[in-house]
């Protein structure tokens, strides 16, 4: 049975591994399409910010299953800097450096939408979760880049940023909002601590 269940593991593992493999290779030939234009891996990374900031606007007017979707057509975009970047062969410290730091800008705008929206509707509780969540959010990435400053790997964790902005927006399309934000509560202060764990343990092997 053991045996069973570490090959079922090991499958989803597998699809998982594959479908990143196939949502590289489209945003690598998108990003080929872009390359023609000159445009910068650096210009992706502002616009997708610039373009969250504005979706975070149509969330706190209210519009949360449009800005659910947009959330997700923004987070395609902010791919293809990436991407872009390999395919140019223009991939610099400092543009991983400003595609991080922006994505907690992009992030913590989405969340002030939602704790304007909920608060407005006198949801006290959902902007509490608001705040909650952003502040694991930022846990989640300090913890990282705190362990890679001391020279440790820390990419441990159940929730990194592609999956936090999935769980958000699924629940913003379907009109649970609350219960994505409950969960995510749980799954970024999780991860913080799987991580500090992670650095502990590393720590110990020294």
């Amino acid at each position: 049975m053991e045996r069973a269940k570490k090959r079922r593991l090991g499958d989803i593992g597998k699809v998982i591994y594959q479908v990143k493999a196939s949502g590289r290779k489209v945003a690598e030939s998108v990003a080929r399409l872009i390359a023609l234009t000159g445009a910068h891996p650096n210009h992706i990374t502002i616009a997708a910010m610039v373009l969250n900031a504005g979706v975070a606007v149509i969330i706190g007017l209210g519009y949360v299953q449009v800005g659910g979707v947009l959330v997700l057509v923004v987070a395609l975009i902010d791919t293809l800097d990436g991407a872009l970047a390999r395919v140019t062969q223009k991939s610099t410290t400092f543009g991983a450096f400003l595609d991080s730091t922006l994505d907690r800008y992009s992030e913590g705008f989405i969340l002030l939408g939602l704790l304007v929206h909920l608060s407005a509707s006198g949801d006290r509780l959902g902007a509490a979760l608001c705040f909650v969540v952003l502040l694991g959010s930022l846990m989640v990435s300090y913890t990282r880049a705190r362990a890679e400053g001391l020279g440790m790997k820390c990419e441990v964790g159940v929730a990194p940023r592609p999956e936090r902005v999935a769980i958000l927006s699924i629940g913003m399309i379907v009109g649970w909002p609350l219960p994505a934000l409950a969960i995510l509560a749980i799954l970024t202060h999780l991860t913080a601590l799987q991580r500090i764990l992670h650095v502990l343990q590393l720590g110990k092997n020294e």
